[in-house]
């Protein structure tokens, strides 16, 4: 996968994107990325990013030709890449949204700032992207969650081709408990049905206690979550009712 990513801080990206799987995910040949800084498209001496809203209001607003003029060279360098705005409004990012993503071979992601983008930018995006109900001060944050998201799903990049499949929200439900050696030690011990061997019966733990942390802490995902007879049943004998999340 190539990505592309249309910033104003494009320093802010390096960091997180030349990391640990990511990191690795380039040694291998898998994933490859640049940063476009916004910047060098404004016609200003001053490089003038943003400007005050029409109508008033606090806060500045990022100018829509910079953006238009970025998408359209990243368009030409990327012919076919989908085009992502970094948005609160935007459609949630979801591990069937992250998955979908990963199919793509390129993706050109735009991050907004202060109080948004012009919305005539908007003419340049294929679809808005939110990493969740909350602000944050700046869209390069929300890059660097989404394609860390997005990339771990591309086939070769996780070691282990089971462990995407096993993590919280896979299946609609948060991971079951880990632990690793020692396994006595003066700070707890790891549960005895971890060390007994038996594959079918620390199968139906770790599903048990995915279930029990589920209803303990989000509840609200056990509406959707894919439940069969037994999982219904052992989440009852919890106290759980269905309809009735919080």
């Amino acid at each position: 996968m190539r990505a592309r990513v249309l910033a104003l801080f494009p320093e802010a990206l390096a960091s997180p994107l030349n990391s640990s799987m990511l990191g690795q995910a380039q040694k291998k040949g898998l994933f490859e990325w640049s940063a476009v800084d916004l910047r060098g498209y404004c016609r200003d001496r001053h490089a003038t990013a943003d400007d005050h809203p029409f109508g008033g209001g606090a806060g500045m607003v990022l100018k829509a030709l910079p953006v238009l003029e970025a998408v359209a060279e990243a368009r030409r360098e990327l012919p076919g890449a989908k085009v992502l705005h970094l948005s609160p409004r935007g459609r949630p990012l979801t591990p069937s949204l992250a998955r979908e993503l990963a199919s793509e071979d390129a993706l050109i992601l735009v991050c907004g700032h202060y109080e948004g983008l012009d919305e005539r930018a908007l003419a340049a995006v294929d679809a808005e992207v939110s990493v969740g109900d909350y602000v944050l001060s700046s869209g390069e944050l929300a890059a660097c969650v989404l394609l860390d998201a997005v990339v771990r799903l591309v086939p070769g990049v996780l070691g282990n081709v089971d462990s995407a499949g096993d993590e919280s929200f896979e299946g609609g439900l948060l991971e079951y408990p880990q632990y690793t050696r020692p396994a006595q030690a003066d700070f707890g011990a790891v549960p005895e049905i971890l060390l007994s061997g038996n594959h079918a019966a620390i199968a139906w733990w770790r599903r048990r206690e995915s279930l029990r942390l589920t209803l303990e802490r989000r509840p609200d995902l056990l509406e959707r979550a894919a439940l069969d007879g037994r999982d219904r049943e052992y989440l009852v004998s919890l106290g759980w009712s269905p309809g009735a999340a919080a």
